[in-house]
């Protein structure tokens, strides 16, 4: 008898989970024309996990601005400064420009280095124009900003915003800037993380449970409930298949505004061949090299995702009618990044060359290494995807 559908995703999962431990836990769903199919694996994982997103939020701030462009609530050709004087810098760029990286901006200092919120948060208001985006828009910056744009336009925090536009007309009730206590207990531990950049090992400590893991949201959201525009929301896998059931029955935004924030604003070829980014309003699109896109092969040009740090995958595709959503943990007791010393590469710290491997820390601890594990979705994850979206029945959505 042949494995089902169900059993390929599992075995899949288990190679990021058990043969190569590139993810502490893992959870998958995906879906196409009604039919629909989930499964996880690891520590701590179940309906009930509670991950943090990470960049995924930046999809909730793309499609709240997308929401407030339709209700004539947000001119996005406008200058930021129009909404938000405060950000004396910026100059002529507009909200658009922001949404799709079309403008390099930069602050004067790391944000994530500030010794608390109220000086990170003047450090992001002094952000600027630093010319036009290379290989390489993509950028934490714009959403940041773009959070403050979304409350003046909508007179409501961003957070309202996600509950009012998203998490309500999707019924999704276990997604949050600020984690209820009963559920706490519910959240991944995100730590410790470790790093080799240019030699320099670095550990570092898990926040608490509930508090973003991406450092710039750590020192602006913590645990305030005040959302980032790029990264602090926190859901669980249930509530992440309803926003793409919902985003694909047209109960968030139009069609009209999905084909809209699938349009490239960044990519081109390059004299040498190669291609910078592609990228849409607040998301990736599907770049011309697969091995640098974060979209499955599968899926059209409409379609549109974004990953996160923390070993996340959200992406949709409106003119097939289907998504895909993994939902993990790649840095509990992990070595995420690895930047060799000159002259080295990842084999000489045995490691393997795509990244995945066990290295000796200096006190003795054997880690997993999750780094690069973005360019093996593909193979083991997206492939899998594939086989079963075309192997499952039919089935009622109420059924699913």
């Amino acid at each position: 008898m042949g494995t089902t559908a169900r059993e390929r995703l599992e075995e899949a999962l288990r190679y990021f989970t058990r043969e190569t431990r590139i993810m502490d836990g893992m959870a998958l769903a995906c879906g196409m024309g009604g039919r629909h199919i989930r499964a996880w694996d690891g520590r701590n994982i179940g309906e009930r996990t509670v991950f943090d997103l990470a960049s995924v939020t930046k999809i909730f701030t793309g499609l709240i601005l997308m929401r407030l462009w339709e209700d004539g609530a947000l001119d996005p050709f406008r200058r930021v400064t129009w909404y938000c004087p405060e950000f004396t810098g910026l100059g002529t760029v507009t909200a658009e420009q922001l949404m799709g990286f079309q403008v390099q901006v930069s602050t004067p200092e790391r944000i994530d280095t500030q010794a608390d919120r109220e000086r990170a948060l003047r450090c992001l208001r002094k952000a600027a124009p630093t010319g036009t985006p290379g290989r390489r828009a993509y950028s934490d910056i714009p959403a940041m900003i773009l959070k403050y744009v979304a409350e003046k336009a909508s007179g409501l925090p961003l957070a309202a915003c996600a509950e009012e536009l998203i998490l309500k007309p999707a019924g999704m009730r276990e997604t949050w800037a600020r984690v209820p206590e009963d559920r706490r207990g519910d959240c991944l531990a995100y730590g410790p993380e470790y790093r080799i950049e240019g030699g320099k090992r670095i550990r570092r400590e898990a926040p608490e449970a509930g508090v973003p893991h991406d450092p710039k949201a750590r020192v602006l959201q913590g645990d305030t409930g005040d959302l980032c525009g790029h990264a602090g929301l926190f859901s669980t896998l249930g509530d992440m298949e309803k926003l793409a059931r919902a985003i694909l029955a047209g109960r968030i935004v139009s069609p009209e505004s999905l084909r809209r924030m699938a349009v490239n604003r960044t990519g081109r070829r390059l004299r040498d061949g190669t291609y910078t980014q592609y990228l849409g309003y607040c998301c990736y699109l599907k770049h011309p090299d697969q091995y640098f896109s974060e979209i499955p092969a599968g899926m059209s040009r409409a379609a549109f995702g974004i990953g996160g740090f923390t070993g996340n995958h959200f992406s949709v595709d409106p003119a097939a009618g289907r998504y895909t959503l993994f939902l993990g943990n790649r840095v509990r007791g992990r070595l995420t990044v690895l930047v060799p010393e000159a002259g080295k590469n990842r084999t000489d710290y045995g490691l393997r060359a795509d990244g995945s491997g066990t290295l000796r820390w200096e006190d003795g601890t054997e880690l997993p290494s999750s780094v690069d594990y973005v360019h093996q979705k593909d193979e083991h994850l997206h492939a899998a995807v594939e086989e079963a979206l075309r192997s499952l029945p039919e089935q009622n959505e109420e059924d699913a």
